[in-house]
């Protein structure tokens, strides 16, 4: 195989926002048209073709994508046979609390684990990946606790539409949000071999 074959190609804003969206929408149509147990076959349906997707267009699967659609499979699979929603409800719980754990058993051993996760997106100093580790990963704490009182509390229904007209909204602005940090310790972009040859160039000029 070639390296150009294997290189990442970079998805498009849309299309990587339709690929991670798409299997909570169609979760949340089959659910509306049907019941809990229709709707978590067609999600397990759902993502793993957007995941086949994510590696047609980008030969590359994201590690939290991956991680989140390993996840829908195995408890789907759970809630399919043992005819028990407990385990799709619960499932969000678990996929959270695992980033949170993974990203403060990082900070623990002095190591930004958030690299993996948003899987080379951005370029920041040291500071920088720890702060925003941390803020991932009490966010994370925070979506799992949520998870856990809006099934616990709320009808199967709201507990679906929660997961996309809710969980969504409130991941946005609160990546949204980290704009700011994200822009004060972001590392200069490399430079092109272009751009190396000019400056190498308008030094011997100098000389």
């Amino acid at each position: 195989m070639s390296d150009a074959a294997d290189r990442k190609e970079p998805m498009s804003p849309l299309v990587r926002m339709a690929v991670e969206i798409g299997p909570l929408a169609v979760f949340f149509i089959a659910n509306n048209r049907f019941d809990i147990f229709t709707a978590t076959a067609a999600f397990m349906v759902a993502i793993t073709i957007s995941l086949a997707v994510s590696w047609v267009l980008a030969r590359h699967i994201a590690t939290m994508p991956l991680v989140t659609g390993v996840f829908v499979l195995v408890f789907g699979a759970l809630t399919l046979y043992l005819n028990d929603d407990l385990f799709i409800k619960v499932k969000p719980t678990l996929v959270n609390g695992l980033f949170a754990a993974i990203l403060f058993a990082g900070l623990f051993f002095g190591k930004s684990l958030l690299k993996v996760v948003f899987d080379g997106t951005f370029r920041l100093t040291p500071e920088g990946w720890r702060k925003l580790t941390w803020r991932w990963a009490i966010f994370f704490v925070f979506l799992a606790v949520l998870n856990e009182v809006i099934w616990r509390n709320f009808s199967t229904d709201f507990w679906v539409s929660f997961k996309l007209f809710g969980n969504v909204p409130i991941t946005m602005i609160f990546a949204i949000a980290q704009v700011g940090l994200l822009q004060r310790y972001a590392l200069p972009e490399p430079k092109t071999p272009e751009e190396e040859e000019a400056e190498a160039e308008r030094q011997r000029e100098t000389l």
